[in-house]
């Protein structure tokens, strides 16, 4: 097996123009393949190389592409896409999930787990990115009515790519591999126990990734992945698995829900108000199309609360990045006063 080449990893001209003439001199790029805690890892050539990680540089992602020396890392790149979320539990901090994706499958099961409010979700994310979704539908070979649920998720977007499979049948997994291209960048996401890291395997062709059970009570799956990882694949393309997110916090991505949501939004310019809240109000094409029964009374009950989630974490997030902004112009000019009394002295 030949080593990856840049392209084989990703590159393209939108990283390479990011380069200074003495960076392309002294330097080298990298792939950003794993993250851990004090030290991430980076694929360039034969060997994957591990750089310990400099807390006062800006955080790295999975997929990210850096600019190294023999000695440290020297600063990542203006990423492409990228995939964050609000941090799960009460902390008001973003968390980098992936970045510089080309194409994010959305799994889901077709278990007792399957929601369509949660592709949705997904799909705001994605869109938000400018990433091209595909919806992966698992454990086909349990679910007696699986092409019937698929068309429910199809019926969200007409020219969305869906697919039934069984995660260990080879020939459901050719089906994914015609999006495993030379250079492109593909990311798994979806609950625990869905079968991202079985889908993982089957296109890698071996075990790279361990599998688990779910929970028979409420078909809920245990974390298998652990770590966000990056995998080549020699015949074309780097898959990305995560670990299960039971709790994908939206931030920042109304342009996503929107674009999600777009047979509502083109309902909400037929509305008599312009601000129209789709609620109780005269005249609103969007609850007219609810009583007709050309729009769901679920779609739009999941997109207002995702706007609402949306707004609700921008704010606060944009809360504690003014606070810390604050914070720190008071330290520098601490220390800009103390530079003073001792130049003075």
């Amino acid at each position: 097996m030949s080593a990856p080449s840049l392209i084989d990893l990703g590159m393209r001209p939108f990283f390479q123009q990011q380069l200074s003439l003495e960076e392309l001199e002294h330097c080298a790029l990298g792939r950003v393949i794993e993250l851990h805690k004090s030290e991430v890892v980076l694929l360039a050539g034969d060997e994957p190389l591990r750089f310990p990680l400099n807390p006062n540089h800006d955080p790295l992602c999975v997929g990210d592409w850096v600019v190294f020396n023999d000695e440290r890392l020297v600063r990542g790149l203006e990423r492409q896409s990228l995939f964050q979320r609000k941090a799960a539990g009460s902390a008001n901090e973003r968390q980098l999930i992936a970045a510089n994706i080309d194409t994010v499958f959305i799994v889901s099961s077709l278990n007792d787990d399957f929601s369509l409010n949660r592709i949705e979700r997904y799909l705001a994310l994605a869109k938000e990115t400018y990433v091209e979704p595909v919806i992966v539908l698992t454990k086909a070979d349990l679910c007696a009515d699986a092409d019937a649920i698929r068309q429910q998720v199809q019926r969200l977007d007409a020219l969305l790519s869906v697919h039934c499979v069984n995660a260990l049948d080879s020939n459901d997994i050719d089906l994914l591999k015609g999006y495993c291209q030379r250079g492109k960048t593909l990311a798994f996401m979806g609950s625990s126990g869905v079968g991202k890291s079985t889908l993982v395997n089957g296109l890698l062709g071996h075990d790279a990734m361990e599998t688990g059970s779910i929970r028979e009570q409420d078909s809920k799956g245990r974390h298998t992945t652990t770590y966000r990882a990056i995998k080549w694949l020699p015949e074309g393309g780097l898959l990305m698995d995560t670990p299960g997110m039971r709790e994908l916090q939206l931030s920042d991505a109304k342009d996503g829900i929107k674009l999600t949501f777009a047979e509502i939004e083109s309902l909400a310019e037929q509305c008599r108000f312009s601000d129209c809240q789709h609620i109780n109000e005269p005249g609103c094409a969007v609850l007219h199309a609810v009583e007709t029964g050309a729009l769901s009374a679920r779609r739009l009950d999941n997109f207002q609360k995702l706007l609402r989630e949306d707004a609700h974490n921008s704010a606060t997030l944009a809360q504690k990045r003014a606070k810390d902004k604050s914070f720190q112009k008071m330290i520098n000019s601490v220390q800009e006063q103390a530079r003073a009394m001792k130049k003075n002295r």
